[in-house]
């Protein structure tokens, strides 16, 4: 049970409040919990998915756009999944692991979905919006 309790605080701790949902909050124990950060970022991971498609399909046949669009895309995961490799190295090993590195991969997933939301959502005229308006 304390390992339990220690494992809720340190998901209390990671998870900001906007992500902590009813799943977490009912877990019972380390598995659970582990499945409802999975579940977290899996969600996030379609959001991310959706609005990369909506991106490309509004850049359209701008080959150059694309291919930067797709560098940019895999430099993003490439250092995402570095950095929760990273954040995740102190549980390594442990029961407390899969969960870490989930949370971790939902957290920048998020702020990365926030990035993509923004080029959707630029305004008229700004110049550093890469993704043309809808039309």
């Amino acid at each position: 049970m304390k390992g339990a309790l220690i494992s809720a605080a340190l998901v209390a701790l990671m998870l900001p409040a906007a992500h902590a949902d009813e799943c977490m909050e009912n877990a019972e124990d380390q598995a659970a919990m582990a499945q409802c950060a999975a579940q977290a970022y899996q969600a996030s991971d379609a959001q991310l998915n959706e609005l990369f498609h909506e991106i490309r399909q509004r850049v359209g046949d701008d080959v150059d756009t694309r291919h930067l669009l797709r560098d940019a895309e895999r430099a993003w995961i490439a250092f995402r999944d570095a950095e929760c490799s990273f954040v995740s190295s102190a549980v390594g090993g442990g029961s407390a692991y899969s969960m870490v590195y989930d949370l971790c991969l939902d957290d920048l997933t998020q702020k990365r979905v926030e990035d993509l939301r923004y080029y959707l959502d630029c305004d008229e005229g700004d110049m550093s919006c890469p993704v043309p308006a809808a039309d």
